[in-house]
């Protein structure tokens, strides 16, 4: 897909798909076609955050609000709680967080392109889109959204820990690990635990 000739150039990537507790999180980076070429320079290097230390993704994350406030990108990252998970489902859910964030962040459709990972699509309306397998790997723009959705994913869990102390948000950031489900037998589930996604410890 051309990606030049767009005023804007959008990254989408989502955090939290599989997760037994906390938000889906989509991050959305929109790249003015003025500065692409600077942005680039000032990101070289495309890595997936998945694959980068948690030390690692804040350090992007300073370097992205930075180019924020030079006024070269635009980022924002929108919700979707384990409530409205359960009731919807993640699928609808994940299209509505990035709904929300394209709301955010775009500025004319028509001269928007968007970029999206794996199996995301974006609302029919934006004429111009691509969808990436392993987009997070070849593509700037979404490469920098997965970055700052994660950060922001992570902050919140970590915020969750303070409260629920005995589950270990801050170490797994809601994914099924050992510890988690050890947790979950002894204490049961929190508010802000997936009830679909736990229909097994409910029924017990």
């Amino acid at each position: 897909m051309k990606k030049s000739g767009y005023k804007y150039l959008i990254g989408i990537d989502e955090v939290g798909r599989g997760p037994l507790a906390g938000p889906v999180a989509v991050g959305a980076v929109c790249i003015y076609a003025q500065h692409r070429t600077r942005v680039a320079k000032l990101f070289p290097v495309i890595k997936d955050s998945k694959k980068l230390s948690a030390k690692a993704r804040e350090e992007w994350v300073l370097r992205i609000e930075k180019a924020e406030e030079a006024g070269f990108l635009a980022t924002t990252v929108a919700f979707v709680a384990p409530g409205a998970i359960d009731k919807d489902g993640i699928a609808p859910s994940i299209r509505q967080a990035l709904s929300q964030a394209l709301g955010v962040i775009e500025h004319e459709v028509e001269h928007t392109c968007v970029l999206l990972d794996g199996g995301l699509r974006a609302p029919a309306h934006y004429k111009s889109q691509e969808t990436i397998i392993k987009g997070d790997e070849k593509e700037l723009a979404i490469a920098l959204a997965s970055i700052v959705a994660k950060v922001a994913r992570d902050k919140r869990m970590v915020a969750l820990s303070k409260k629920h102390p005995a589950y270990g948000f801050e170490q797994h950031k809601g994914y099924g690990t050992k510890a988690h489900y050890e947790a979950l037998e002894k204490h049961g589930l929190t508010t802000h635990h997936r009830k679909s996604f736990l229909k097994r410890l409910i029924r017990e």
